[in-house]
């Protein structure tokens, strides 16, 4: 990615750090597939090693795991977003960092959750993305992404009232699994769903998949 691009994503997230937890830390409350998914997410990857949220944002799905006992850390790009997800969860361990060139040793990770995650990473580097993924991953671990489903790239400049540059990247399910398969992982799971009602979340289709890195061929 643009180092430009990449420095604007991580201002732009700065700036709107605060107002998005407070809209966004709450969300699974409402979410019940979401809640479901993550239960058994949680149940396969309990016991297995070091879980990462990755893009973790306010570190909201962090928390929900660490609550069903995954040994769990979260890694976000916006130094802002990090500030707020260690405020909302002393006990849990924070980092900083990009998808893009994790600056972690080869099969490090038990587990990747990854929600909503790639929705900046333009199409030409997701494939290095989820080649990051499956590197630091161990043999037979989990990645769980949730992303949104489309075929454009929407550019946002204002949120909330704060000024920002963000690319919003929209994927479709079938799309992303080549991609995933291309990395190396095998699809063990894969749906979507239609939007919860507009006063729970942006109104998009979502898709939920559940890949394991695959022995090399």
């Amino acid at each position: 990615m643009d180092p430009q691009k990449l420095s604007a994503y991580q201002s732009s997230y700065d700036r709107i750090a605060e107002e998005y937890t407070a809209r966004i830390a709450g969300e699974l409350e409402n979410k019940p597939l979401e809640r479901m998914l993550l239960d058994q997410f949680a149940a396969r990857v309990n016991g297995t090693g070091r879980v990462c949220d990755l893009g973790c944002g306010p570190g909201h799905v962090a928390r929900y795991l660490h609550g069903r006992g995954v040994d769990i850390f979260g890694l976000d790009l916006s130094p802002g977003m990090l500030d707020q997800a260690r405020k909302l969860n002393p006990n849990l361990e924070f980092q900083q960092g990009n998808m893009l060139a994790l600056d972690v040793q080869d099969s490090a990770w038990s587990a990747i959750v990854a929600f909503y995650s790639i929705v900046h990473i333009p199409k030409a580097d997701l494939p290095q993305a989820l080649r990051e993924m499956y590197r630091v991953l161990k043999p037979g671990g989990l990645l769980f992404l949730a992303f949104h489903l489309g075929d454009e790239v929407l550019h946002e400049e204002n949120c909330w009232g704060r000024r920002i540059s963000l690319d919003l990247v929209l994927f479709g399910r079938k799309e992303v699994e080549r991609y995933l398969a291309d990395a190396g992982f095998a699809i063990e799971d894969s749906l979507e769903r239609d939007p919860y009602p507009p006063e729970v979340e942006y109104q998009s289709r979502r898709a939920y998949i559940l890949a394991r890195k695959a022995a090399p061929k």
